[in-house]
């Protein structure tokens, strides 16, 4: 197949990746197939989803737009660099997206990351469009995953409350109507066993499945803790008629884990503990989570030029279990307090949408109209019980004396969380160079939350508009500029000391950004500037045990992300962030203090070399690198976690078009380093080096 060659700017990124690093990655370079499901006009499958450098995304305006016309930075991480990298959650993948912060996970039993500094536990990811991350989450997995679009900037003018730093949204496979079966299992140094299932195809001529289904245990980083993961995803598309088509989308995973919050920080002295060190009681047990989902589209085409959508998504999810949690460490700065705690927290988060997008032109310039309206209801409960004091000795730790009995009864409620929401947003085309994008959106928000331990009983109701505008140019094939502005909200919960409901936090967002291709559309670069200001952040009040929403912080800095196959035989993933994330007002916390776990300067880099065998197979060998430097570890900023760098080898063997092969080892050199941490008393350390074989067929 004939290919364009690349522009010369295109050709000097390329050339200046190569130069700056000796390091390569394997990657697979099977073409995609081509078969998508009908109807996939939204949030859904992406065409050439299989290759490094896609062109098109739905979710950063809820329409299918191509990404060089949109005024955001947005990286996409598709299926194929998922299976390169042998990723097997969410959280394997961060690292080789700019701007993303590994934040605490509480004791990786959820995802939590930072997006340009800011937390991304309560709107942090969407599943295909819907909220994903409210309640309590698994780590999410990457059996059922066509891809991870990181939506960079905010995004409360397309889906509401959310942080300003931006959104994940995450792509789930679709059923084909071609048949289509994938087994894959693979084992790790540091117990991994995994097996995962992909079967799709026609039911009838009008009706088509999928099937993910998922095992996994091992991965833990002591022997004295173990996991174990289940996780079924069934999927169906009836083509009702040529214009009409429902999906229906299901997962039920299943967890049992440990809280792993990882090592007692010694006074700001890191490095004190082997980083296996067990601190709780192996015989608590595991975690028990549990995530049922459930989702339900209906979309048809009532013209050319519009379509409308609508869907419903509903989620149930448990947390429950014991631990023993450390609460402080003693003056000797060898005994650790603990409690024996147990906790359930149960959620149910049940929402609808509805969508009716448009294309027309008006006096010569085109339009894309896109109108909604969305209404969500959430519901927590939390009840945790602890013990007495129950230390232990860090340095000499013995397991199994008996514990005081769950007498205390810390945290009992209820919240229940509703939202009603409408927006707008118009894309313009003013020619085939200028691309205007305007949105707003309103949202109603409601709060009750009941206390039965501090017998209080309190509600709130909020409304926000959120604005958004960017434009792009785009002078000729190989090259997109673009600004933007916006504005987000999130709700603060609780009350002030007059028992008044909070005012939400609010942002503004500006951002400025280039966007580069080559000509054969096989290489692209992202590279953007932005400025963050988020208000009404709580901090403490004069009265000891209140706050006020009077705090301000501040983000400001400059990413870069490459990415594409950049001749026959390299491709490339390469990242670099600098952020500079930071408290501006506050009445506790020191005026200049970094943002907890944020470094300001990051990067990393992947390189594939591959090439054909005699017989049709294939082989790929490379590597890559990942650097963070070093954060502050608590919220005052008063030390830090140390900057560090980890390596990657990778290589697969395409034996033939069934079969496939492949060999990693994580963190090659074994480094010591901390990736997170929880304030004054927990850092997570690092896994150590492990080598994954994954044996892949494909029918």
């Amino acid at each position: 197949m004939s290919r364009k060659r690349s522009s010369a700017p295109a050709r000097w990124l390329a050339v200046g990746l190569l130069s700056t690093s000796s390091l390569a990655v394997a990657q697979d370079g099977a073409e995609p197939d081509g078969d998508l499901p009908m109807q996939q006009v939204t949030v859904s499958g992406d065409r050439g989803a299989d290759y490094y450098y896609p062109k098109h995304s739905s979710g950063a305006t809820r329409t299918d737009t191509p990404l060089r016309e949109v005024p955001q930075a947005v990286r996409v991480m598709t299926q194929q660099q998922i299976e390169d990298i042998g990723a097997l959650r969410l959280a394997d993948t961060v690292d080789y997206v700019s701007g993303i912060s590994r934040l605490n996970d509480f004791g990786g039993t959820w995802d939590n990351f930072g997006i340009r500094g800011f937390s991304s536990t309560d709107m942090g990811f969407l599943v295909n469009g819907f909220a994903g991350s409210r309640g309590y989450n698994p780590p999410r997995d990457t059996a059922t995953v066509e891809r991870f679009e990181f939506l960079k900037g905010p995004a409360s003018a397309v889906y509401g409350s959310s942080e300003p730093g931006g959104t994940i949204n995450i792509v789930t496979k679709k059923p084909l109507f071609s048949s289509h079966n994938v087994a894959e299992a693979s084992v790790g140094s540091r117990g991994l066993r995994r097996a995962t299932l992909d079967s799709t195809g026609a039911l009838s001529d009008s009706v088509a499945y999928r099937l993910n289904v998922m095992a996994e245990e091992g991965m833990s980083r002591s022997s004295l803790l173990d996991n174990k993961r289940h996780l079924i995803a069934p999927a169906l598309t009836w083509r009702i008629d040529n214009a009409t088509t429902l999906n229906y989308e299901a997962e039920f995973l299943r967890a049992d884990t440990p809280l792993d919050r990882g090592l007692i920080n010694v006074r700001g002295v890191l490095g004190t503990l082997p980083r296996d060190r067990v601190l709780n009681e192996p015989s608590d047990g595991q975690m028990h989570l549990t995530s049922d989902t459930h989702q339900l589209t209906l979309e048809r085409a009532l013209s050319d030029s519009w379509r409308a959508k609508l869907g419903a998504s509903y989620k149930e999810s448990t947390f429950d279990g014991n631990y023993t949690e450390a609460t402080s460490l003693a003056a000797d700065n060898r005994t650790l307090n603990r409690q024996a705690t147990w906790r359930t927290l149960p959620s149910r988060d049940a929402s609808l949408q509805a969508e009716l997008e448009g294309k027309f032109d008006t006096g010569g310039i085109g339009h894309t109209v896109l109108l909604g309206a969305e209404a969500s209801s959430l519901f927590m409960n939390m009840e945790i019980l602890r013990s007495a004091n129950y230390p232990i000795d860090i340095y000499n730790p013995v397991y199994g004396k008996p514990a005081p009995a769950l007498t205390l009864l810390t945290t009992s409620s209820d919240e229940q969380q509703r939202v009603k929401a409408l927006f707008v947003q118009d894309q313009l085309s003013l020619s085939p160079q200028w691309k205007l994008l305007g949105g707003l959106r309103w949202d109603e928000y409601k709060q009750h939350v009941i206390n039965r331990v501090a017998k209080t009983d309190t509600r709130q109701r909020q409304n926000a508009v959120s604005p958004r505008a960017g434009v792009s140019y785009l002078p000729n094939a190989w090259s997109s500029w673009y600004v933007s502005a916006g504005k987000s909200f999130r709700g603060n919960s609780g009350t002030d000391i007059s028992g008044k409901a909070f005012d939400p936090q609010h942002s503004t967002s500006y951002e400025a950004g280039l966007k580069l291709q080559t000509l054969d559309e096989r290489l692209g670069a992202n590279f953007a500037v932005f400025d963050i200001t988020k208000t009404n952040v709580l901090t403490a009040s004069d009265v000891p045990g209140y706050s006020v929403a009077a705090g301000k912080v501040k983000s400001s800095g400059f990413e870069a992300d490459a990415f594409g196959q950049i001749n026959d035989n390299w491709r490339v993933t390469a990242n670099f962030s600098w952020i500079d994330a930071r408290v501006a007002k506050d009445r506790t916390l020191p005026v200049g203090a970094r943002l907890m776990n944020v470094a300001k300067t990051s990067a990393g880099l992947l390189l594939i070399r591959e090439a054909a065998l005699q017989g049709g197979g294939r082989w790929g060998v490379g590597g890559g690198a990942n650097y963070v430097g070093n954060r502050a570890g608590n919220t005052a900023d008063t030390y830090s976690l140390p900057a560090y760098t980890t390596a990657k080898l990778l290589g697969y063997w395409q034996v033939n078009k069934t079969v496939r092969l492949s060999l990693d080892v994580n963190n090659l050199f074994n480094r010591e380093y901390y990736s997170n941490s929880w304030g004054n008393l927990y850092v997570v350390p690092g896994a150590e080096r492990s080598v994954v074989a994954r044996l892949k067929v494909e029918l």
